[in-house]
């Protein structure tokens, strides 16, 4: 069997204990796996990629040169989440979620937070994502993060922490809905009896969400997307097709008579809501980016006027700043009165002296981030770089401080993972959870893990040659 050499290397594995023992969640799965030959293994992750392939399962890559568009590659063994761990994850996100949506209110409106010194001023100004046209606006039941992507990772010891905050577009959640089609014919024996949450609903939450801020009956959504160009084209017309609405692009709308309006073959028609994959600054060419091809001249009016809903609102991304981020805890006490259920990983921020003299005096032995990149850019993992890099993120970090923050290196839990369909390794995996923020809050259960496939990497990023599983949260 291709688990019998399996170890877990002293790190937390998701599926066996530190003794090899299978955990209890993974009980059933590991005693089907031991029932099959090598050959069978091979042959359903094989057809779980021809799966894909065949669904157009793609994403880009800017800049690659292996072509626009890969394959995203997916393993055949899941990740498993048991009910207590989510149980504690769900609860966490939804204080979390809660807390930033009250700080996105506070700081387009009186900025409390920073009067009362629990942020410095300089923070938020200072963050190429803060956003002063969206100052006073009032989104739909001051809900402004609609659809987010919370990223969690995993100590040595299985503690849960927030490794950042997605709020603007974050991206991947067709993957989870695709990949877990796919596991259900990869192993129905294992699934129909494993109790496994499902999550195939989470297109009708996500039109729910959207009617819920139309604050009208029968309202007509759309999804914006940049075009067939984007990263995540794939993506937004998944999402438009699965909830049965329109995916359009800037050229599609227009501003007429004081509302957003389509463009059809009957003439206009009035848009109620708009599901956002444009980033902020490329909305609208009026207010933000004059050279915006992208967006719709004259939307932010409309949405000011609240003649049209958009998810995320626009300055959400002011969130998605990892000097922000590392004020999150503070941010849960101040709004909330209570203490951060799920703790951010230790984070040094740049611009104070001290915790800057720190970085630059330790960093072979630090995760080094730019402040406003994502995707794995801007990042130097400090133990697994050369000394050219060393120097190159000191003289970074020195000539613009703000933009940066350091972080440990955390030796994220790994999950086993089939390598040149010959044998199980243990690759590092992190969590993303999409939360949605409506009339409720719902938490989708699991999420996409992402899988560092290089061997040692603590880089998931599908940019940067990451993969995905499935992930099974166990019900009660």
């Amino acid at each position: 069997m291709m688990l019998d050499n399996y170890t877990t290397d002293g790190f937390y594995d998701e599926l066996f204990e530190r003794d090899g023992t299978p955990r209890a969640g993974a009980v059933r799965l590991v005693n089907t796996l031991k029932t099959m030959g090598s050959d069978d293994l091979r042959l359903r992750q094989q057809a779980a990629e021809s799966t894909l392939m065949n669904l157009g399962i793609t994403f880009n890559v800017y800049g690659s040169d292996a072509g626009v568009e890969k394959i995203f590659p997916f393993d055949i063994l899941p990740r498993i989440v048991e009910h207590v761990e989510w149980h504690t994850l769900q609860t966490g996100l939804y204080q979390r979620i809660k807390a930033l949506n009250l700080f996105l209110n506070d700081i387009y409106h009186e900025q409390k937070i920073v009067k009362d010194g629990v942020i410095p001023e300089f923070v938020i100004s200072s963050s190429k994502a803060y956003l002063p046209a969206c100052k006073g606006l009032e989104p739909p039941d001051g809900i402004w993060c609609h659809i987010t992507g919370t990223d969690i990772i995993r100590d040595k010891d299985g503690t849960f922490y927030v490794l950042e905050d997605n709020l603007r577009c974050p991206s991947g959640v067709s993957y989870v809905l695709e990949n877990r089609q796919v596991m259900k014919r990869t192993f129905p024996e294992v699934f129909a009896t494993s109790n496994v949450i499902p999550v195939d609903d989470y297109p009708s939450r996500l039109l729910d969400v959207l009617h819920h801020i139309a604050g009208k009956p029968s309202p007509t959504c759309v999804v914006l997307t940049p075009g067939i160009y984007n990263s995540a084209y794939f993506e937004h017309s998944f999402l438009a097709r699965q909830m049965g609405i329109e995916l359009v692009e800037g050229r599609d709308l227009a501003v007429v008579d004081g509302y957003v309006q389509m463009r059809t073959t009957k003439g206009f028609r009035r848009v109620d809501v708009i599901y956002r994959r444009v980033d902020d600054t490329f909305l609208d060419p009026k207010v933000f980016e004059p050279s915006s091809m992208l967006g719709v001249p004259g939307i932010m009016d409309v949405y000011r006027n609240g003649k049209v809903a958009l998810a995320n609102a626009p300055g959400t991304g002011v969130a998605d700043d990892k000097v922000v981020y590392a004020y999150v805890p503070q941010m849960i006490q101040y709004y909330l009165g209570e203490e951060a259920i799920l703790k951010n990983v230790p984070t040094y921020v740049c611009w104070e002296d001290d915790q800057r003299q720190y970085t630059l005096d330790n960093i072979e032995q630090l995760v080094v981030k730019a402040a406003n990149e994502s995707g794995g850019y801007g990042m130097l993992v400090g133990p697994h770089a050369s000394p050219e890099d060393h120097a190159k993120f000191r003289t970074l970090v020195a000539e613009n401080p703000r933009n940066y923050i350091a972080q440990p290196t955390i030796s994220l839990s790994r999950v086993p993972t089939i390598i040149d369909n010959q044998a199980f390794e243990g690759r590092h995996v992190d969590l993303r959870p999409y939360i949605l923020y409506g009339k409720d809050i719902y938490v989708m259960p699991g999420g996409l893990t992402r899988v560092a496939l290089r061997k040692g990497s603590l880089v998931v990023n599908s940019s940067q040659g990451g993969g995905s599983k499935d992930t099974w949260v166990l019900g009660a």
